[in-house]
């Protein structure tokens, strides 16, 4: 019985979730055609709002641990679930992400991601995305901020394991920024798929950074380790060894 009504109760907030989206993205919608300042606004007050009904309506709450960045980082996320999405964008004062092109076409969310200055990517071609976005900053036409990226591309469940792509690697070379990598434990509570959310404490960690210098191997190498052994203690935190 408890079981089906925290399912009612998680159906009840992923539907309010997404209208308060468009309650957000509506009310804020002239501010954000003055000003990128006005999307960044409306990006965060959907963020604290959903944090709110999240921890009053299914019982979820989050913890940021670490150091958010507020300098231009690249900000290397471990991504598994729209949560993560939402609580590392809250965290920080400006952060943009790299997202997959056909999010642009998306109401609200394509609208106001392209405004706070998301740099879209299709898929199969990031190679070629990632010379545009990079000929982009040095022609000083991207916005600032810390651009946020997801190493492995996707959605990984919690005790999964999936390849790092090198895309990361050669932001990180090129664009010679610090990374800040990001670890939590979302999945187990906020899941790629399903409607049921979990109560509980979701953790999101940011890590020591690392600087720029290292050549692309060895940073990959250090970037995968240092997410991966942090999402793993976050896991066991929780009660989750997989």
């Amino acid at each position: 019985m408890s079981y089906a009504i925290q399912w009612l109760r998680s159906l009840i907030f992923v539907g309010q979730m997404y209208v308060a989206m468009l309650v957000v993205g509506v009310l804020y919608l002239p501010a954000a055609i003055v000003s990128r300042h006005g999307a960044i606004a409306a990006c965060h007050a959907y963020v604290r709002y959903v944090r709110w009904s999240a921890g009053w309506m299914i019982g979820l709450k989050w913890e940021i641990r670490g150091e958010p960045p507020t300098d231009e980082v690249m900000v290397a996320a471990k991504h598994q679930s729209f949560m993560d999405v939402l609580a590392i964008y809250g965290a920080i004062p400006r952060g943009k992400f790299i997202m997959k092109a056909i999010l642009k076409y998306a109401p609200i969310i394509g609208q106001f991601g392209l405004r706070i200055g998301c740099i879209p990517v299709n898929r199969g071609k990031r190679g070629a995305a990632i010379k545009t976005m990079l000929a982009d900053v040095k022609a000083g036409r991207a916005l600032p901020g810390q651009l946020i990226i997801y190493p492995q591309g996707t959605r990984i469940a919690p005790g999964v394991k999936a390849k790092y792509k090198i895309g990361t690697g050669l932001l990180y070379r090129e664009l010679g920024q610090p990374v800040v990598p990001v670890a939590t434990n979302a999945g187990l509570y906020w899941p790629k798929r399903g409607i049921y959310r979990t109560p509980g404490t979701v953790i999101f960690e940011f890590l020591p950074r690392i600087e720029t210098g290292m050549e692309v191997p060895e940073f990959m190498h250090q970037l995968e380790t240092d997410i991966e052994d942090a999402c793993d203690r976050l896991n066991a935190e929780a009660g989750f060894h997989g």
